[in-house]
């Protein structure tokens, strides 16, 4: 698999010294007792914001000092393009900061800091996809002509690297059951299939947050699943999706091992009781869980899609928590994991999860990846919103990529991303129909399949069987 090219810029190391005779005509507040603040703007990117410590005028910033991150911009060969493009106004692109005294925020819809200065930093991205290069790191003078002569000191460190990445496009819904596409350029080759299906768990009574019991009348696969079961019920479960590679294994699943239910007396999924996914990788002969996933429905004027992800190093030690943050529910957008941080000085990381194909050593084991030297972006994948056609797009580090399973664990937790914003959606609205039939369709042949081979819903390698087996000790996970 050859990777796409990506340069990750970062700004760091942020310092502020006022010299001791600026300092009445500058603040109220000084800035040793308040935090400074700055914005930090590069072309085509959202507007970044940063606080940036005072140190004593008489004090030098500590040269080896570890890279602490205020920004950073993730640029892809598109990106850097557009960035090159000559205008009449600049043959190069500047990244800008503005820095503020005083708190950041507003009040009274005016801002409450008060703009000290400005830096601009001239950007040459030509070769940063294969080499290092620091643009500015040091002081540079700021605010000159507001402190008559006697500048202040703003201390930064602008830097580019280079990020490679597998890009990954799934070639429909996941719920649809499509091909994985690796993408490099005009280049679109298949990787992987996924298979989505709906598992009839039947673990009402072995949970402890259990509901009522579903009518038992009969009805068709279609409505049995619409509004009116929902309403009853509101609980939607067993859903779960399995990544094969292109020989037809199986190399990575999602399992929903904690329906999503509604919240008493509403009809959503909250933050105090989410559902869970488990990411699970084929080993010995049956599935091992690597990392689990939560999803609930934000309240609030966002109504977004609030989430966190976190590793399971084994059964007996605690997950460590390596991404939460929210999304939008109506128009979607990325779920990221980047742990920040500076890249391995070795140059290689310790593998997200214990690969199949790992030599034994333990250089790659479960319980180092979150403690490796390496700290920088780890996967994102791009995902549309509640009632849109979604084919997610994923980003994995090649970093975090020893063998196929590493991408499609990635592969897999981003159809997991996906299928949660569904999951998440009011009880009194109804599912996407493609979901919908998608369940239905799964549900129909998971009974015909019973009826002649009693055990036949079980894949090879025991998904349905292993998961169904930890629903009732899924704390302990």
């Amino acid at each position: 698999m050859d990777p796409c090219p990506f340069v990750r810029l970062t700004v760091g190391n942020l310092a502020l010294k006022i010299p001791v005779a600026s300092r009445p005509a500058l603040s109220v507040v000084h800035p040793s007792s308040s935090p400074c603040f700055c914005k930090i703007k590069l072309k085509n990117f959202p507007l970044q914001t940063a606080v940036v410590p005072y140190i004593p005028p008489e004090n030098q910033f500590p040269v080896n000092q570890l890279q602490t991150l205020a920004a950073t911009f993730h640029l892809s060969k598109a990106d850097m393009d557009k960035l090159a493009e000559k205008s009449i106004f600049s043959a190069k692109p500047y990244l800008k900061i503005a820095i503020y005294t005083g708190r950041g925020g507003t009040t009274c819809g005016f801002n409450s800091g008060r703009l000290l200065g400005k830096v601009s930093v001239r950007l040459d991205l030509a070769g940063t996809e294969s080499r290092v290069c620091v643009f500015h790191n040091g002081w540079i003078s700021v605010g000159e002509e507001a402190n008559k002569g006697s500048p202040a000191q703003f201390h930064l460190n602008v830097k580019a690297e280079p990020d490679p990445r597998f890009v990954f496009h799934f070639d429909g819904e996941p719920e649809c059951s499509p091909q994985v596409f690796q993408i490099r350029g005009n280049i679109r080759q298949p990787v992987f299939t996924c298979k989505f299906s709906f598992r009839n768990t039947g673990d009402r009574n072995q949970r402890s947050r259990s509901l009522r019991s579903e009518s038992s009348n009969s009805r068709s696969w279609l409505s049995s699943f619409g509004s009116e079961r929902e309403r009853l019920g509101k609980e939607r479960k067993g859903w779960s999706i399995t990544v094969h590679d292109l020989s037809g294994s199986p190399v990575a699943a999602a399992s929903m091992v904690t329906p999503f239910v509604a919240s008493p007396g509403s009809d959503r999924v909250s933050r105090s009781n989410p559902g869970s996914w488990l990411i699970l990788r084929p080993g010995g002969g049956t599935w091992k869980p690597w990392g689990r996933l939560e999803a609930w429905r934000e309240r609030g004027s966002s109504d977004g899609l609030g989430y966190r992800f976190e590793l399971i190093p084994d059964m007996s030690t605690a997950a460590i928590v390596v991404a939460e943050s929210t999304l939008s529910s109506s128009k979607g957008g990325k779920f990221v994991i980047d742990l920040g941080g500076v890249s391995n000085p070795n140059g290689r990381a310790t593998s997200p999860a214990c690969s199949p194909r790992d030599s034994g050593s333990g250089d790659f084991g479960y319980g180092q990846w979150a403690y490796s030297m390496y700290g920088g972006f780890v996967m994102c994948a791009r995902v549309e919103g509640e009632g849109k056609c979604s084919k997610p797009c994923v980003e994995v580090s090649v970093q975090q990529v020893n063998c196929t399973e590493d991408a499609a664990a990635y592969v897999a937790l981003a159809a997991a991303v996906d299928l949660s914003i569904d999951a998440c959606r009011l009880f009194s609205q109804r599912l996407r129909k493609e979901l919908s039939i998608a369940i239905g369709r799964s549900r129909t042949t998971i009974q015909k399949r019973k009826g002649i081979f009693p055990d036949a819903d079980r894949s090879p390698v025991g998904v349905g069987n292993y998961c169904g087996s930890i629903l009732g000790k899924e704390s302990g996970v």
